[in-house]
């Protein structure tokens, strides 16, 4: 199929306008799909494929080969997409200078945060944020798997992460730290003495939050600094904090858990803290987006407003 060759004003009027067809097209290749784009814009799928078509049909070029299962980009469709890049980030570069210090954020913020912080410990910060910018809305979506990284293809702006970063390609902004103990009802002692050591802990039942441990425990000396590590064989493995925690409360077995999370159940003896000597490491918490050459104010204005609160946010959570 031949494409016709546009003509000098092609790209603006009826056609559409081209920095949205430019957004769309970007926003397919790394999205992977039209579907999966056509949900990061708020768009159907007809629609998606229509602006891909305009610009197609304006640039007179094919940009993508499309079959029932797979779509890859043509030679002109890769130069295309590094092009557009650098353009769409030109023109919200551009944009931002133009509006200097008026430049208030408006459109939609996507946020990964962890299941515990998200809905215990960032929803303050979160409000803070919305009413200081009422052109805003925030998607807040909860996820402890750390594997969720590939931010540009899921068109996430940014993520709360816990533990280390290991992905080259994020900016990494670390916020605090939190301590981790071991804990366990204490119906599961059976009235047995508390246990001091890892030695007697290795004996016990347990429980794995398979995010940071699984098979294996390492613990630390809070004192001498001295590891001590042993294989366990769990009973019950999850990747959710609340649901170890809740496991913990029913005395399925041991486990290791942010001190912050369980604090009320130790301060009320629902849980009692085993080996209080020793304690897994501490796990770092970071506020991570990728890479680029320019932020959008969303962004912006909520990076500084986290990087702000992190002590007021995290104070308590990093003293255990």
């Amino acid at each position: 199929m031949t494409l016709s060759k546009p003509s000098p004003h092609s790209l603006s009027g009826a056609s559409g306008d081209r920095i949205e067809l430019l957004h769309t097209f970007v926003r397919i290749v790394e999205a992977g799909s039209l579907s999966a784009a056509a949900e990061q814009l708020a768009a159907t799928q007809p629609t998606i494929s229509r602006r891909l078509q305009a610009l197609e049909r304006q640039l007179g070029v094919r940009l993508l080969q499309r079959t029932t299962h797979s779509m890859r980009l043509t030679l002109d469709g890769e130069r295309c997409y590094e092009r557009a890049r650098e353009l769409l980030s030109n023109w919200a570069s551009f944009e931002s200078d133009m509006r200097g210090v008026s430049d208030e954020p408006e459109g939609v913020l996507r946020v990964i945060v962890p299941h515990a912080f998200g809905q215990a410990r960032l929803i303050a910060p979160l409000a803070q944020y919305l009413l200081r910018y009422p052109r805003m809305q925030v998607e807040w979506l909860l996820h402890d798997d750390r594997a969720i990284q590939d931010y540009i293809a899921a068109g996430i702006d940014c993520a709360i992460q816990v533990g280390e970063v290991t992905d080259p390609g994020l900016v990494a902004i670390r916020l605090s730290q939190v301590p981790r103990i071991v804990a366990a009802a204490p119906a599961l002692l059976g009235g047995a003495p508390l246990p001091q050591d890892p030695g007697e802990l290795a004996e016990l039942p347990w429980l794995a939050l398979r995010t940071y441990y699984r098979n294996e425990v390492t613990l630390s000396h809070a004192d001498s600094g001295k590891r001590r590590r042993f294989a366990i064989a769990p009973r019950f493995s999850t990747d959710s904090l609340f649901a170890l925690r809740s496991a913990m409360q029913h005395g399925l077995g041991v486990g290791i858990a942010s001190a912050w999370v369980l604090a009320d159940d130790l301060a009320s003896g629902t849980l009692v803290r085993l080996a209080p000597q020793w304690r897994a490491a501490p796990l770092p918490v970071s506020l991570v987006y990728p890479y680029a050459r320019f932020y959008p104010a969303r962004l912006r204005r909520f990076a500084e407003l986290i990087r702000e609160g992190a002590p007021a946010i995290f104070g308590d959570v990093a003293g255990g």
